[in-house]
């Protein structure tokens, strides 16, 4: 791998995670649980890490900051306009599946 420093991987890291962000509002069909049953992550744990990551600097994030940061508008304002109900499969492999924390 190539040398990089520090402060250039952490702007390729940034870059990489807007571009994510951005990816993902322009798909407000994929739902949530979708993302989890799939990936193993979802939109709320983006917004989780972001808040960890603020809070490992000393910053304190509201959890509604944090959301609002990953969704690009309030969180209760994005699932009035693009969540839709979950299918009965779906809400089973996420119980299945859902990480145990």
């Amino acid at each position: 791998m190539t040398d990089i420093d520090q402060a250039t991987r952490t702007e390729l890291e940034a870059a990489a995670f807007r571009r994510l962000l951005a990816h993902l509002s322009s798909r407000p069909d994929v739902q949530n649980i979708d993302l989890m049953n799939l990936a193993g992550f979802c939109r709320n744990c983006l917004a989780n890490w972001y808040r960890d990551a603020a809070e490992a600097k000393g910053l304190a994030i509201s959890k509604e900051v944090a959301r609002e940061t990953v969704y690009g508008m309030p969180y209760e304002d994005w699932r009035a306009l693009h969540q839709g109900g979950a299918s009965a499969e779906a809400l089973a492999a996420f119980a299945e599946n859902r990480p145990k924390d």
